[in-house]
């Protein structure tokens, strides 16, 4: 049995892409998208059809229906292939803006039912902002349900677990990245590998709290560098993997052990935790590495996001 299908036994596995037609061969759950995958994927001729076809239908709306129309319609696409659900991210732009993003979530939603998906195959993906955290609580108290994104900090999670959340997305690869470009040379490999990497142990810690306190937010491991931050997580409620790394899993026929498990972090010892606003505020602004990465992590939806608007502009 290879390494994608020993991982399956324990762990839900999510297609971390846009590229659709890639990901059948996989047989992944659910699938993710983000603003960075979808711009990719429509630069490419056998999608560009797909964003023509939703300027050309669209024409006369505003520029952000057409832009929700284009996202909706790789979801859709995507849903044709997969058994379970697809994430579909609201517009970063509006990370500091509840009201606004829950807007945005429900003409997403919208546009889902009126093709005929129902909102239980469909998670709302928002930046885990204090802001982006009370537009999940209020999506989730209407059956809307959302996958917490840009996740690197603990405070972040419990702040998610507390609302509801339906899943969270904490990025081990972009938390690896930040503490390896902080010790610079001092940076070995070798000793930060596996259950040592500090985006691995980010993950666990977030993933044995959940378990230990009984709350139902599903932790979704994501953005990650290699195999061995994937096999260091078997057990994790889902991991979302690009395409490359599901290939490199499913071409191995090495031992998966299961690493995380939800007895085990029910017998452990750990304490409680809870935040307010401004004690949220305060935690994640004391830890340096998550908000840099959030912050960035905005930045670069933000700008894939006006780049996409630019092209729908074009072509309208």
């Amino acid at each position: 049995m290879n390494q994608l299908d020993q991982l399956k036994q324990y762990t839900t596995v999510v297609a971390d892409t846009g590229n659709f037609k890639q990901m059948a061969q996989f047989a992944p759950r659910d699938a993710t998208t983000n603003p960075s995958l979808i711009l990719k994927a429509v630069q490419q001729p056998e999608y560009a059809p797909l964003l023509a076809e939703a300027v050309a239908a669209k024409k006369k709306r505003p520029l952000a229906r057409i832009a929700d129309e284009v996202l909706v319609r790789f979801g859709l696409a995507i849903l044709k292939l997969v058994p379970g659900r697809v994430s579909t991210e609201v517009d970063a732009r509006l990370s500091f803006d509840t009201a606004a993003s829950i807007a945005r979530a429900h003409g997403l939603i919208e546009l889902y039912e009126r093709a005929g998906v129902g909102r239980e195959r469909v998670l709302i993906k928002v930046a885990a902002t204090w802001e982006g955290i009370q537009t999940a609580k209020a999506l989730e108290h209407e059956g809307i349900h959302c996958n917490l994104t840009l996740l690197f900090a603990f405070c972040q999670a419990v702040a998610c677990g507390e609302a509801g959340v339906t899943l969270i997305s904490p990025f081990v690869g972009r938390i690896h990245d930040w503490h390896k470009k902080a010790a610079g040379a001092a940076w070995d490999d070798a000793a930060k590998a596996g259950a040592q990497d500090p985006g691995v142990q980010s993950v666990a810690q977030i993933y044995n709290y959940y378990k230990h306190y009984g709350i139902e937010t599903e932790v979704m491991g994501a953005s990650f560098r290699n195999v061995g931050q994937i096999l260091a997580l078997a057990g994790c409620d889902l991991l979302t993997i690009s395409p490359e790394l599901l290939a490199q899993l499913q071409g191995s026929e090495a031992s998966v052990p299961r690493v995380l498990d939800p007895e085990r972090a029910r017998r452990m010892g750990l304490h409680a935790a809870t935040f307010n606003e401004v004690e949220f505020r305060y935690a994640l602004n004391d830890d340096a590495m998550a908000t840099e990465k959030l912050a960035e992590g905005i930045r670069s939806f933000a700008a894939d996001a006006a780049q996409l608007d630019r092209m729908i502009e074009g072509l309208k």
